[in-house]
């Protein structure tokens, strides 16, 4: 397990120096406050896993510095030396944030115990974080990309992962910009730390500064407990922000200085804390337009833009789709989704690899989960897809192929859609209004499709009600 940094805390100079000893011998690097002031000031700019602390000082409260320190974001984890061994001191110790206590005179063998035991709690956080990195490591494997576009995308997510740089994707909405920021975050020397992921577009904007960079207790209506911001939050790791051309002006403002100095103040705070937290801004807007219409700095993208990576739509990726289809398949019937590992019919798969997919990758998703739940038995067939995805079926496509005795693709959807109307009107008891509001169409419509798909059934349609 790596050595744990620890801030020792005591007027007395004896006592620092025997605990200081002590930390050594367990193979901690150390660092000493003979106060509550010198503490304060180096827990403000300084990372340290413990603190050992005394309660009462003569410039300043120990417990009243944990409070401090946690109002300010600090998250170290304080153990209080106290030379008054009292149900209340330890009380108010814990309820301040206290870790644990232990008595004067300090036996050498209890602080060994107490940094011991904190040290295999860090190691199952960070056995934890090594875990869930397999976990998704495996998910990935389960799907490669095999279209030009996209393994091009893969080769500069290679070269940019370890590079530390900033960088900006960009993509119409639903290609995947998440997923390649966290196969940047994956593929880098923080896929220890934390990868967290914040739409601009989804937060008020009078909390954004909150969100963005913490606050104290108190330091606005409702701020009932400090709270660490994203970037602190992120520290050590890498923090995605998603829709970024639509932070506010003056938020641009204090994210470039952010990206500039790596410096965060919370709201309420005169304390600045630094953070190693790597950007990676994704957007699906023209960010070069945005800057010459004012809209957006300048030079706020230029640092963001650092390291570009542009993800192409999905119908620029056409050799993807099958892939895909199958990946989320699988996935839907690993999780739940289904009650059981679905497959296409080849008619229906026709169907979806004709489709446009405006909504892309994410369009792609809804469309086979709802196709998986609609589906009897374990087979997709075309009637589970949406009557969008089987109108933008086109004949002058790979799809307008000859699939068995019921002749071209374009027939057969003719036969689907004269039995999905002719069932909206039977289940509406002939009224034909009612029929298209729940087909989704206008009246028009429905009339029209009685018309071009039902030549041979007019004495069907004479037959129903108006």
């Amino acid at each position: 397990m790596p050595p744990l940094h620890v801030l020792v805390v005591d007027d007395e100079l004896a006592l620092r120096q025997i605990l200081a000893d002590t930390v050594k011998t367990a193979g901690d690097s150390v660092e000493l406050a003979c106060g509550a002031v010198e503490a304060a000031a180096k827990l403000a700019v300084g990372e340290f896993d413990v603190a050992l602390c005394d309660v009462k000082m003569p410039d300043g409260n120990g417990i009243e510095l944990l409070r401090r320190s946690r109002a300010a974001g600090i998250d170290t984890t304080f153990i209080m030396v106290t030379g008054f061994a009292s149900l209340e001191t330890a009380v108010a110790a814990l309820r301040a944030g206290a870790s644990d206590y232990i008595t004067k005179p300090v036996h050498r063998d209890e602080v060994l115990h107490r940094l011991s035991q904190i040290s295999a709690m860090r190691g199952l956080r960070d056995e934890n974080k090594a875990l869930r990195k397999v976990m998704r490591d495996n998910a990935a494997k389960l799907y490669r990309f095999t279209s030009a576009p996209m393994l091009e995308v893969e080769r500069l997510v290679g070269k940019v992962a370890p590079a530390e740089c900033t960088v900006l994707v960009t993509g119409e909405s639903g290609t995947g910009k998440g997923v390649v920021a966290r196969l940047i975050h994956e593929q880098s020397a923080r896929s220890g730390g934390p990868f967290l992921q914040v739409n601009c577009s989804a937060i008020p904007e009078q909390l954004l500064e909150s969100e963005f960079f913490g606050h104290t207790k108190g330091a606005f209506t409702g701020a009932d407990a400090a709270r660490k911001g994203l970037f602190q939050q992120a520290d050590g790791g890498t923090l995605f922000l998603d829709e970024i051309a639509e932070l506010p002006s003056h938020m641009q403002t204090k994210l470039l200085h952010m990206v500039e100095d790596k410096e965060v103040r919370p709201v309420g705070s005169e304390q600045v804390r630094r953070v190693d937290t790597r950007i990676i801004a994704a957007t699906n807007a023209d960010l070069p337009c945005s800057v010459r219409q004012g809209r957006f700095r300048e030079d706020l993208y230029f640092r963001l833009s650092m390291f570009q990576i542009h993800v192409p739509p999905l119908r620029e990726r056409q050799a993807d789709i099958r892939g895909l289809i199958q990946f989320l398949l699988g996935n839907l019937g690993r999780s739940g989704t289904a009650s059981c590992t679905k497959e296409l019919d080849p008619l229906a798969e026709e169907v979806l690899l004709a489709h446009r997919w405006p909504g892309n990758v994410r369009e792609l998703e809804n469309v086979i989960t709802r196709a998986c739940i609609l589906a009897e038995d374990n087979q997709i067939t075309v009637g589970d897809l949406p009557a969008a995805v089987i109108r933008s079926a086109s004949p002058q496509t790979s799809v307008g192929v000859v699939l068995g005795p019921d002749g071209l693709l374009r027939d057969q959807l003719r036969k689907l859609e004269r039995q999905i109307v002719l069932r909206a009107i039977e289940e509406a008891a002939g009224d034909r209004r009612l029929a298209a509001q729940r087909l989704g169409i206008a009246l028009s419509s429905l009339y029209r499709k009685l018309e071009e798909s039902l030549p041979d059934n007019t004495s069907m349609i004479q037959g129903v009600q108006a």
